[in-house]
């Protein structure tokens, strides 16, 4: 396999502190073409900058998770503390951001981070990566606002809300959760999906496509979640990996 573009990893995450350089050395040998490694804190921004700008391959974003929002401080410091990293060559969107109900942390105070930080992608010209659990009411009402570029990853939505999304001009991004036992309502939402707008990722560490689920993911799993796509859409795995390797291209200018 080759073309193999996994657009949202976690290589920072402590979960690869123990083989992290071997394990990234040995990607390429394995056909993966690219990794956007996302930040979801000021700390994990930084570590993604620094992977992004030891391995060729490795591109960043950058941006402040929903469940990092109430340890960050003041909202209206963001742009500031942020703003060096968007600025690098090598951090390609705004993101990890958005919206996470399913834990208890402040809506309003999500939806302020989620606000400023799309704010942010359309002042800086750069796509967003959208976190979306059990909120897609408030997500879908803000892209519908904002109209940002880029992709709502890890897709939980329904066929409907997926045709909705690409309609405001946005990518769906699908991983390991394709693979799993009960994964009809993610098979029907990729099915809705057209192919130019379809990305492909790991959420690793987490998120192992079956037969790995329960391990550490990497992004040499990717095929296993490209494998399932591709029956959808009556192409090969190949064909899979090779549309959507261009189409994470075209989306993050690379």
């Amino acid at each position: 396999m080759k073309n193999i573009f996994d657009s949202h990893a976690h290589y920072d995450d402590e979960a690869f502190d123990t083989d992290r350089d071997a394990l990234l050395e040995s990607l390429t040998k394995q056909g993966i073409a690219c990794v956007i490694d996302c930040g979801c804190s000021e700390r994990s921004c930084e570590s993604a900058l620094k992977l992004a700008e030891r391995y060729a391959y490795i591109y960043a974003a950058c941006g402040i998770h929903p469940e990092e929002c109430e340890s960050f401080g003041d909202v209206s410091t963001l742009y500031e503390r942020l703003l060096p990293f968007w600025q690098s060559e090598k951090c390609v969107a705004v993101g990890e951001i958005g919206l996470d109900y399913h834990w208890d942390i402040d809506k309003p105070t999500q939806i302020a981070f989620f606000e400023a930080q799309l704010e942010a992608s359309l002042k800086l010209g750069k796509p967003v990566i959208i976190h979306d659990r059990e909120a897609h009411g408030d997500t879908m009402e803000l892209l519908h606002r904002y109209k940002p570029q880029g992709v709502l990853h890890c897709f939980s939505g329904s066929a409907e809300m997926a045709r909705e999304a690409v309609k405001l001009g946005l990518y769906i991004g699908f991983g390991g959760a394709v693979t799993f036992k009960n994964a009809r309502k993610p098979l029907d939402a990729a099915a809705a999906v057209p192919l130019d707008r379809l990305l492909l990722e790991t959420d690793c560490p987490y998120m192992a496509p079956v037969p790995f689920r329960g391990q550490r993911c990497d992004s040499s799993m990717i095929p296993m979640a490209a494998e399932k796509l591709a029956a959808i859409h009556g192409m090969s795995v190949q064909e899979m990996l090779d549309v959507t390797c261009q189409n994470a291209r075209t989306l993050f200018h690379i």
